[in-house]
């Protein structure tokens, strides 16, 4: 049976980690593991993961995004490989809907869902005031409909998935963009180089609070990484990533 490894990276975010293993414990109904990768917590999150029916692996201090992300994808046994923020609360049917989209074609390499917080083209407008009515919205918004699926040149790693065998040719993410931002966009670049197609799966709708990790760093210093990292892709591969936005 194939089985989906759900890789999180976490860093002293526990109330949203509880929150997003809660929700795919709810909502998930294809076969799956997670992979928690915990990037030094202090806040409780390990004796949480301890208890919890999760793989964890656990790093003594802080190694960035695309660095967790590698270790956590190391550690998963799964044919499928989703890379989930810990600030993601999934929905029903969400993962049965995205996998459909993956295996719609051979040449199918990377699936997002849609969301009420992304760059791009997987924002849609949404109006909700708590999560249970997030929920009772995406019992409509899910409905299984292939009408809805689009192809793009980029998606946002928020809610990643992607085939082993995506991996197995074109590597793991690129660790020089640590701590984070643009690993994604490198990621997706590298896939449609060799040859992959990126969908939005827009049967499948993820609510998501929005770079919690980064913000608490204030937001100079975060808009500071998003430029080193936006001048570290021009100098990898020579074009602006605005381009296939």
């Amino acid at each position: 049976m194939s089985v989906t490894s759900i890789v999180i990276p976490t860093y002293n975010e526990l109330i949203l980690l509880r929150e997003c293993l809660q929700a795919i414990e709810t909502y998930t109904d294809s076969p799956y593991e997670i992979v928690v990768v915990d990037n030094g917590s202090t806040d409780g999150t390990v004796e949480y993961c301890l208890k919890k029916p999760v793989t964890l692996v656990s790093l003594p201090h802080n190694r960035g995004f695309p660095e967790a992300c590698n270790l956590g994808l190391k550690a998963a046994s799964g044919s499928e490989l989703l890379l989930l923020n810990n600030d993601v609360v999934v929905s029903k049917g969400w993962l049965t809907n995205m996998l459909s989209c993956l295996h719609s074609g051979e040449l199918v390499g990377i699936v997002g869902p849609r969301t009420n917080y992304a760059s791009g083209k997987q924002q849609m407008e949404l109006s909700y005031g708590s999560l249970d009515e997030f929920h009772r919205q995406t019992e409509t918004l899910n409905s299984p409909d292939p009408q809805k699926w689009a192809e793009v040149n980029r998606l946002v790693g928020l809610c990643f998935l992607f085939k082993r065998e995506l991996m197995e040719r074109i590597g793991l993410l690129d660790e020089r963009f640590s701590p984070g931002h643009y690993e994604d966009d490198d990621y997706c670049y590298r896939a449609r180089l060799a040859g992959y197609r990126l969908l939005i799966a827009g049967d499948t709708v993820v609510h998501h609070h929005g770079s919690a990790s980064f913000r608490k760093q204030g937001q100079d210093r975060m808009d500071r990484l998003v430029e080193t990292n936006f001048h570290k892709f021009v100098d990898k591969w020579g074009i602006d990533p605005k381009e296939f936005i």
